[in-house]
Parts: structure tokens; sequence; C-alpha cells
């Protein structure tokens, strides 16, 4: 069994979530969703992750993020049991990773490399942008491509010559959660771009990559929705039968 909670109504969070749950069901692995308020504190959503993390044939257990702003991120990730860490966003598990000693991988993070690899293009040589820094996508992405000995470039927030990496760059992988961030008039000819941005805009869940501008100008664009996501599913069920297989019997 999987579990995955969500804390508030956040619409792409809610829609991921429906994702999953319709994936596992598909591939005949029980899902369980476990909602709880936007108002619920800390301390008591760690107890109730606690109980969830002692349920019987239990493989994997994540929350989605992001989480309400009042919580302690950290607190709450730390909570879930390591052994069933499927996000990998745990402390242990984290360092784990780091490490090269994970039983798991980040699930966006090796999506974007299974999306890279699937380009068929030979990345050696090649100059590689990662747009945003964060835990889940860009950190552990740089990681991978760093491991693989390819040139990574890294924009922040604070780097001030974004627009001068972009445009010199052979590979941008995008993380942000800004919609529209990169523009087809921002990239190099024949660029390979991957979009692992949500957020909601208009109505709709839309990525940091303006489609429309870029797919005429970049050798390859994955699209939001329909890209990165369901691979990254895809990548969470993987980890979630890996520890069905190392830890626990199947449900």
């Amino acid at each position: 069994m999987f579990c995955d909670i969500l804390v508030g109504e956040d619409p792409a969070s809610s829609q991921y979530v429906r994702m999953k749950a319709k994936t596992a069901e598909k591939v005949g692995m029980k899902f369980r969703g476990a909602n709880f308020p936007s108002s619920i504190t800390t301390e008591q959503l760690v107890v109730e992750i606690k109980k969830i993390n002692a349920e019987k044939n239990l493989c994997g257990l994540i929350v989605q993020l992001p989480l309400p702003a009042h919580l302690d991120k950290q607190a709450v990730l730390d909570a879930i049991d390591p052994k069933i860490d499927v996000d990998c966003t745990g402390k242990v598990n984290t360092e784990l990773f780091y490490l090269g000693k994970a039983y798991v991988e980040f699930p966006t993070a090796a999506a974007v490399m299974e999306i890279l690899d699937n380009t068929n293009v030979d990345l050696k040589n090649k100059k590689c942008l990662v747009v945003g820094f964060g835990q889940l996508v860009g950190k552990p992405v740089s990681s991978l491509l760093g491991q693989r000995g390819l040139h990574v470039d890294v924009a922040r927030s604070k780097t001030e010559n974004i627009s001068e990496l972009m445009q010199r760059a052979d590979v941008i992988i995008s993380a942000v959660g800004k919609p529209k961030l990169i523009t087809g008039d921002k990239i190099k000819p024949g660029c390979i771009v991957v979009d692992a941005g949500t957020a909601e805009s208009d109505g709709g869940i839309a990525g940091d990559v303006d489609f429309e501008t870029v797919k005429d100008v970049a050798g390859f664009v994955s699209p939001v929705p329909g890209g990165v996501g369901p691979v990254t599913v895809a990548k969470l069920l993987f980890n979630v039968l890996k520890v069905a297989k190392q830890h626990k019997e199947p449900s």
C-alpha cells in the first residue's frame, strides 16, 4: 500500500495526488489518500504521520509539497519512517542520496534524467543549466548530472546572469514554478528543455516554459501537464515497489 498525505487544498497538489491515485490503481497498487486541513499544526501532523507509519503493509508514505507556510516542513518530512520514505525527502534518505547510498532516488529528479536519456542525445560536452535549486528537483538533479561528469551551471533566485546562462546552455532543466519564465527568445536553437516546474495559472496548471514560443526553437521540450509529471509518478511507484520487495511483504 502507498499513502499520500495532502494538507490543505492547493489545486496543483490536489491534481498531482489524483494522478498518483489513478496510476497506482492502473498498476494494481493499493493507494490511500490522507487529507488534513490547512489549519493543522506541525505537532498534530507529526502525530498523524507516526500513526500512518505503523499501518500494516505500508510500503510508501509521502507528504505532498508545498505545505502551508506555518508548518515546519522538515520536521514533518522527518516524521516519515525512512524505510518507507519513497520521496527521499526525510533527512536520513536525503543524506544517503548525496552519499550515493540511498536505495531510492528523488522521483522528479530521476524522471528528469529518464527524459533526458530518452531524447537519445549524447550529453557529453553539453552545457547543462539547472534553473532553481530546490530540495526535490534542482539540487538532486544537479547532483545526478554531476555524477555523470557533465558540465552543470545552476541558476538560483539571486543569480544575476541567468539570461546569459540560458543563451549558452545546450540543456535546460527548469524547476521554479513560475509560468513563462523561459521563452523562445531566451534559449539557444536546438536546446533540450525539460520543464519540471508547476504552478497554478488561469485556473489550470502551467510549467516554467512558454511551450508555444519554445517548441519551434528547442530541439526538444517537455510539456506541462503531461511531461515530467507522469514520469515522476512512475518513478515514485517504482520506489514503492522497491520498498515492498526489500522491507515488507507486498500488500
